[in-house]
């Protein structure tokens, strides 16, 4: 029997079929060859595998795990590995497709991918999650490698358990193969500056957009709803270059102090009590007044589907940055364009996780690591050059900034494939 039940929300639309809504846009609007939609549009390859564990109790029970690589046109696919009870193969095939599209907006020479093990990992302990991570990395074995696909942490994973898919691949192969996923320990050719990548990203795209549109970053009202790694650190970078952080939120509240929080020792507070509540002069306020706060920029780096359309027009914010995947929906993109706000996409806005994963996967293969400095330097330049392109179509094209990502993305993939050509 399954060890996990599968839940699927009936209301919202499957997050494949929205995948699917926005390539359709961003082709129609590209005006793409029918051949070649049908050549990129689908996942390459689907790998549904088994996993039988032996619990601690000596019970073995089976799990069920995806791999699906949704395009190989631009390079090896790349992406996470996400645990969690309501993995679904759908919700694989989404991320997967946005990976492909994520890589190419950064021009990074890769294509999507996404896994994904349908488990409680909280429910598990640390000699469980081993076993189940060892033998789901043997069954997709065959399909990952560092010139094929290069898995990474999502969702409940952690360089630890990066760490032991590397190992199991390199025991397979008889010798060390550091390249095969990314987000490793550093002890392990794991690369500095990974871990503040995604919030960094953030923060200099948000940077780009103030100063394109035209809006003060000194003193820039922000709102970041969610506090975990990339909320946290994009706080923190906004606070140091000079912005005001009015409001933040974790899993147990939010807190709000008008002329802003002092975000490291925020930071310093979390790490001691495990919340942000209860931060010292800070007011508490509800999630929906969080949302709701007049602000220059709101970040939503928690959960996807964040802000709907039941939401959407208490937002108050002049820029909306992306931090999480797919917290904004369809929907509430209709009503963002119709108030004039400014979004930054999450496959623009959150890919600095992914380009350094490439900067780790560049200094594995050629066994040769940079300095932190140097980590930063070059993403910052990618970043920056990557939301001036999306923003160029932006306004060449007078779409909004999802659809002009999207165009930007689907185009260069297309691209590939026509130059590339079809085999046999």
């Amino acid at each position: 029997m399954l060890a996990t039940e599968k839940t699927t929300a009936t209301a919202e639309k499957n997050a494949y079929e929205v995948a699917l809504e926005n390539f359709d846009l961003a082709a129609n609007a590209l005006e793409l060859d029918n051949n070649v939609r049908a050549m990129i549009k689908y996942p390459e390859r689907e790998l549904k595998v088994s996993i039988p564990v032996r619990m601690d109790s000596g019970k073995i029970l089976r799990f069920e795990g995806y791999r699906v690589q949704h395009s190989t046109q631009r390079g090896p696919a790349k992406g996470g590995i996400r645990y969690h009870p309501n993995v679904t193969i759908d919700e694989v095939r989404a991320l997967a497709t946005w990976m492909t599209w994520k890589c190419a907006v950064v021009n990074i020479p890769y294509g999507g991918g996404k896994g994904g093990v349908t488990c409680d990992p909280k429910a598990l302990s640390l000699g469980e999650l081993e076993r189940l991570t060892r033998r789901y990395a043997s069954a997709i074995l065959p399909i990952i490698g560092p010139e094929k696909d290069i898995p990474a942490p999502d969702v409940y994973t952690t360089p630890q358990i990066m760490a032991w898919i590397m190992d199991t691949y390199s025991m397979m192969k008889g010798y060390p193969v550091t390249g095969v996923v990314t987000g490793k320990p550093i002890s392990l050719g794991g690369s500095l500056g990974r871990n503040e990548a995604t919030g960094r990203g953030v923060f200099y795209t948000t940077r780009s957009s103030c100063q394109n549109l035209g809006i003060p970053f000194l003193g820039a009202r922000t709102v970041v709803q969610g506090f975990g790694n990339a909320g946290s650190i994009a706080a923190g970078l906004m606070h140091e270059a000079g912005a005001k952080v009015i409001a933040v939120s974790d899993t147990k509240g939010c807190i709000f102090h008008p002329k802003g929080l002092d975000i490291p020792a925020v930071v310093a507070f979390k790490s001691r009590t495990g919340s942000v509540v209860g931060f010292p002069a800070a007011e508490k306020i509800t999630p929906e007044e969080l949302l709701s706060l007049d602000c220059e920029v709101l970040i939503p780096a928690a959960l996807e589907n964040a802000i709907t359309e039941d939401n959407a027009h208490t937002i108050h914010a002049r820029i909306v940055s992306e931090a999480a995947n797919g917290p904004v929906t369809p929907e509430a993109d209709r009503v963002f364009d119709q108030k004039g706000i400014f979004l930054i996409p999450d496959i623009l806005c959150n890919a600095g996780g992914v380009t350094v994963s490439y900067f780790e996967w560049v200094q594995d293969e050629n066994h040769l690591f940079w300095d932190e400095n140097d980590v930063n330097a070059k993403l910052e330049k990618i970043m920056t050059r990557s939301f001036n392109d999306v923003f160029k179509i932006h306004v060449d094209h007078k779409v909004n900034m999802r659809l002009a990502a999207n165009m930007l993305g689907v185009g260069r993939v297309a691209e590939a494939c026509r130059v590339r050509g079809l085999y046999p």
